[in-house]
């Protein structure tokens, strides 16, 4: 929330220090505990150890990280017998001092074949051990569909909806809860790295081939990462060199002729690897399957290579370093089939939409830990894009420089050093200078100019994790920043989990977010058509308050495991900047708006893993997005209020082929208004539902695997979404009336070479 009253801040800062102190100094009498993690023998940690002492009635378990942290007392001899069990092992070992830190390596091949079988149960899950609901999607589940980049890496889930922002360009969000991408934080590795400039095209730089695993968070999060994160968090996870084959080729290329490479190749040396990836896109062929003389696909090329290098354990005392590279070379053409870049850039000949951006990006996550109890992080990046566009006549030149700094100290503290201290400083520098002119324009558009932006965000944060009993565990965080133009921001945030049973998961959260607006890169759009843009006043930040309620269900048997989640989230904007494009059809009024504007968002899922062979999910998504408007509710246009989804995989205990099927089936959606247009350009309020269902099947032979399918099977598309494509330099020209797919059924074919590290087949 914004405070304008310092007294205030100062009175909320020092209420929350008060209650955040008082919850650190009870029960933080120093008892002494024993504290350690429990690898498996590929140094991989074991989370839901049982360790204890032999012969003394003192437990305790492995967190997510391996980490335990068991109980001394003075009965306790020397020597004495430490034992861990997991499943069907048991290991002992002698343990000759309680002085250091130590590191118990359980043996025998059970251990490793029972952590395959469980991450074997479902490529996507909910954890179990995190107090925020948190969806993880791994590489098991990156199969079952192309992912080309990361918008394709959420064909098989509900809780992300990709959504096209550019038909012409191909442009893409990941929404939740029904809300923009603007309002969810996507962090690669933890960074911040794509913001402002990079949100238009950001997530489509990034190949599925690069990705180990995908955290995905609904609702408010973790103040740690900063004030965003509105309607949720995505987290992508790259892979890193520790467990990377030494060679992964992946070859790719669809019906429209658009084709993909990716090598990823990794060394892992003691205690350092590396990790490095190329991918490559080249462009597609020119095709325009319903005649608009508009491209179905837009001509992509794009260059990308990443290295990261990581050495040490974060668990371990001393020093542990990630640093990763990347850099993005990028181009893509749209527009009319004729259009060619070299002659029609900037003519009313042809109308055509080019692109082109480079993108270099560093960062690094440093931390030093003490001992058992403290640790010192520091977190940083930088990137800078520049870009030039043309968007018919419409030229756009942007540049902008990005820096992250974030320095925290954790300690674990309490009896058994049970609960978990982190705060710290955080700094955000943005520059961004966007310059638009027109090489000729009949429409008399008043909106070119330089737009210059210079962001400066000082932040302190303060975060507890309370695990205050076995079912129990509490999140409180604060942070307050101070933004060089709009003043202090205070963001508080609560979540807590509570274990109602072995298998049964309660969470709720509530928090407060906030968000300034890059216009242009976020609602790319304003620049494609002939509309007028008309600043009303200056935008202020976004900012919203978000709660939800989630309970997760499981249940195993001898031949199976259930999941049932049930979650509802809710959210309401303080304020809230979004393109006015019902008051006129030549132009587009941009404002803050301060009345109610709602989001609601309930979803029910159920997954299934039959006979160790059969994947099945099924869910329900329900979505209500609104603004009261002259106490009359408005939908949100392009949100389907009912949204259904079926994912079935298939693959035989042999594991020498899959076949996976996707099914979405998508309700009506309101459209924007066009009362006011001219007859012949008027369209329907809502939307027609329409289903799409993708299939692919993979054959995996010794060390290489083969993949194929078809996404939209039955070649549904929205016939001539381009409103007036006709006169492409005319006023009413607009490419955002898209609600569905543009480019019908898409055949692909795709084949993937792995060196294993151990030498076995890809079908164990």
């Amino acid at each position: 929330m914004y405070l304008k009253n310092k007294d205030k801040i100062v009175r909320w800062s020092f209420s929350f220090l008060t209650l955040l102190f008082t919850l650190l100094i009870w029960n933080s009498a120093s008892a002494q505990f024993f504290r350690g993690e429990v690898l498996d023998q590929n140094e991989q940690a074991i989370p839901g150890v049982s360790v204890s002492w032999m012969n003394f009635g003192i437990e305790a378990k492995t967190n997510e990280k391996g980490v335990f942290n068991l109980a001394l007392n003075d009965s306790l001899p020397l020597p004495i017998f430490f034992v861990a069990s997991y499943q069907d092992n048991r290991d002992t070992f002698k343990v000759d001092h309680f002085d250091t830190y130590w590191v118990f390596k359980m043996k025998g091949s059970l251990v490793l074949e029972e952590i395959l079988v469980q991450g074997e149960r479902s490529g996507s899950f909910i954890s179990k051990l995190l107090p925020v609901k948190t969806e993880i999607i791994n590489r098991a589940e990156l199969r079952k569909a192309a992912c080309c980049d990361l918008a394709g890496c959420f064909e098989t889930q509900t809780t992300v909806q990709p959504q096209t922002t550019n038909i012409l360009t191909n442009a893409k969000e990941l929404r939740i809860l029904g809300l923009s991408g603007v309002y969810n934080q996507v962090l690669i590795d933890g960074m911040p790295l794509i913001q402002g400039l990079s949100y238009t095209y950001g997530i489509s730089t990034i190949p599925g081939s690069v990705v180990e695993n995908i955290w995905v968070t609904k609702g408010t999060n973790s103040v740690l990462q900063g004030y965003e994160s509105i309607s949720g968090q995505i987290n992508v996870i790259l892979q890193n060199g520790e467990k990377v084959d030494p060679l992964y080729l992946n070859t790719y290329i669809n019906s429209f002729g658009e084709k993909h490479l990716n090598v990823n190749t990794g060394i892992h040396k003691s205690k350092w690897n590396s990790f490095l990836a190329f991918h490559t896109v080249q462009p597609a062929e020119r095709i325009d399957k319903d005649g608009d003389t508009f491209l179905d696909l837009p001509l992509l090329t794009r260059y990308m290579i990443l290295n990261k290098w990581y050495y040490g354990s974060k668990t371990a005392d001393g020093w542990s370093i990630l640093l990763g590279l990347r850099y993005t070379d990028e181009k893509r053409i749209g527009g009319q089939v004729s259009f060619d870049q070299k002659k029609d850039v900037a003519k009313t000949d042809v109308y055509g939409q080019f692109v082109q951006f480079q993108q270099p990006e560093l960062y690094t996550n440093t931390g030093y830990r003490f001992d058992a109890t403290h640790k010192l992080t520091f977190i940083g990046s930088v990137f800078q894009q520049n870009q030039n566009s043309w968007f018919g006549v419409t030229n756009y030149i942007a540049r902008q420089r990005n820096a992250y700094v974030n320095i925290q100290f954790e300690l674990d503290w309490g009896k058994l050093a049970k609960h978990n201290f982190k705060a710290g400083f955080s700094f955000r520098h943005l520059n961004l200078k966007e310059e638009i002119s027109f090489s000729t324009d009949t429409l008399a558009r008043t909106f070119a100019g330089k737009y210059i932006r210079e962001e400066n965000i000082p932040g302190l944060f303060m975060e507890n994790t309370f695990r205050l009993s076995e079912k129990t565990t509490w999140i409180l965080g604060l942070r307050a920043d101070h933004h060089n133009d709009f003043g202090w921001y205070i963001t508080p945030r609560s979540l807590i989990r509570y274990a109602a049973g072995k298998n049964t998961d309660i969470r709720a959260s509530i928090g407060t977010g906030w968000r300034t607006v890059n216009l242009f890169s976020e609602n790319i759009n304003l620049l494609t058509g002939g509309r007028d843009i008309i600043f009303v006043e200056a935008l202020k930040p976004e900012h919203a308050i978000n709660m939800g309620l989630s309970i997760v269900q499981q249940w195993e048997s001898s031949n199976a495991n259930y999941t049932l989640s049930a979650d509802f989230y809710h959210t309401i904007f303080q304020n809230q900047v979004f393109p006015d494009y019902n008051a006129s059809p030549l132009k587009v009024f941009i404002t803050n708006f301060s009345g109610r504007s709602v989001s609601n968002g309930f979803q029910i899922e159920s997954s299934i893993k039959l006979i160790k062979q059969w994947d099945l999910k099924f869910s329900y998504n329900f979505l209500d997005v609104y603004r009261i408007i002259n106490s009359r509710k408005v939908e949100l246009p392009f949100n389907s209020n009912h949204r259904l989804l079926g994912v079935i995989s298939y693959r035989p205990i042999s594991k020498i082929w899959q076949a996976d099927i996707n099914m979405h089936w998508y309700g009506s959606q309101k459209l924007p208004d066009t009362k006011n247009y001219p007859e012949a350009f008027r369209q329907s309020d809502k939307s027609n539902p329409y289903a799409l269902t993708s299939v692919q099947f993979t054959r995996t032979f010794k060390q290489f695997e083969v993949y194929a399918g078809c996404e939209n099977v039955f070649d549904f598309r929205q016939n001539k979404p381009i409103l007036s494509w006709q006169n492409p330099f005319g006023p009413y020209f607009d490419t955002s009336f898209a609600w569905g797919p543009t480019r019908g059924r898409e055949f692909y074919l795709g084949f993937r070479l792995i060196l294993l590290k151990d030498k076995k087949n890809l079908s164990l």
